[in-house]
């Protein structure tokens, strides 16, 4: 009986350190940083829905994680199998197991920058959405329409346009379009409502006025101290019921007819189209583009000036006009002069 029970104990301590001896080495495997790959860093995609087997053999073949038995270890001593997520993840030094499972677990996903200039209409931002592989035009577009998102701002609203903050925002690739729509007008209105904020007086112009307004300044002028001076002639052609006379609107309802081939001729200044402000009174009925911050100031709080005109100076620049005469003196010497010139060099150059 003696001899047995010296057995039994003998077995038991052979069991338990090989059961000690199997435990130090998953240990070791799983706390031991790993990079299996040559580059300088390595994209994993899990795509919504792949199970634990999945993300395993993803990471494995990937260089990222040195065998299957490495991450089931740490897999189960994390716990964590349920709380993986799904996203693109980079990778650029060497880590455990436990260090990437911790990584997935935390969603700590790569974000990419993407980057809307100012000026640009839903249209053109959905072309830069999708050329940047963040989805497809068609889905920007459609999320676009989603009004809910400023029915409290703007009633009257059809589409975002004006709405879609221009900025540089970062996402994980794979984002959904509808909520890069939400995260744009989300920045919309805290830029306007900080802005608001600082104005002094009253407003006399409702929010879509102010933005279809803004969206005309981002169009006609780049140089930060053209802007109030843009907004003052529209405001003061408002005040005087004068037609806008702006030419983006011209091109936005060529767009829309789909129409527009790069250049405004004569005829075009008559297409009938409530968004040609050759033709209607007042503002357009809603914004052409979407207005930065800068354009968007400008709208709440126009120069302190009686201009009614400008011109370009074809140098990026603008003359100002107070009269009919005066603008007329700046076409002729900064658009017919100028391009009498042009044609001149380039008759001399043949």
């Amino acid at each position: 009986m003696k001899k047995l029970f010296v057995a039994l104990a003998i077995l038991v301590l052979i069991v338990a350190s090989g059961a000690a001896a199997v435990g130090f080495y998953l240990w070791n495997r799983m706390q031991a940083p790993y990079k299996g790959f040559s580059e300088a860093e390595k994209f994993v995609d899990i795509p919504s829905g792949t199970g634990t087997a999945g993300i395993r053999r993803r990471l494995v073949d990937a260089g990222v994680v040195s065998d299957e038995l490495a991450f089931r270890a740490a897999l189960a001593w994390t716990g964590q199998s349920r709380a993986l997520q799904a996203g693109e993840y980079r990778f650029d030094r060497p880590m455990s197991a436990i260090e990437v499972i911790d990584k997935i677990t935390r969603g700590d996903v790569y974000t990419h920058a993407i980057t809307f200039p100012e000026g640009l209409t839903i249209r053109e931002m959905a072309a830069i959405f999708q050329s940047q592989g963040f989805g497809k035009a068609d889905e920007f577009i459609k999320a676009a329409r989603d009004v809910s998102l400023v029915s409290d701002l703007d009633p009257a609203a059809t589409d975002l346009e004006g709405y879609l903050f221009p900025e540089t925002y970062t996402m994980p690739r794979g984002v959904s379009a509808s909520k890069v729509i939400s995260m744009m007008v989300d920045r919309f209105r805290s830029t306007y409502t900080d802005l608001e904020q600082k104005k002094s007086g009253e407003l006399d112009l409702s929010l879509r006025q102010i933005v279809t307004l803004a969206s005309l300044v981002e169009k006609e002028t780049g140089k930060a101290d053209e802007r109030p001076m843009v907004a003052a002639v529209y405001r003061n052609r408002m005040t005087r019921k004068m037609l806008m006379q702006a030419d983006p609107t011209v091109v936005y309802a060529l767009v829309m007819a789909g129409t527009y081939d790069g250049n405004i001729r004569k005829q075009d200044l008559e297409f009938d189209s409530p968004y040609n402000t050759y033709k209607y009174p007042g503002l357009p009925p809603g914004p052409i583009a979407s207005p930065g911050r800068a354009a968007l100031a400008a709208a709440l709080a126009p120069a302190d000036v009686d201009y009614l005109y400008f011109v370009s100076r074809n140098d990026g620049s603008h003359a100002f006009a107070s009269t009919l005469a005066q603008h007329n003196a700046n076409v002729y010497e900064h658009q017919v002069l100028y391009f009498r010139k042009q044609r001149a060099e380039r008759e001399r150059q043949r």
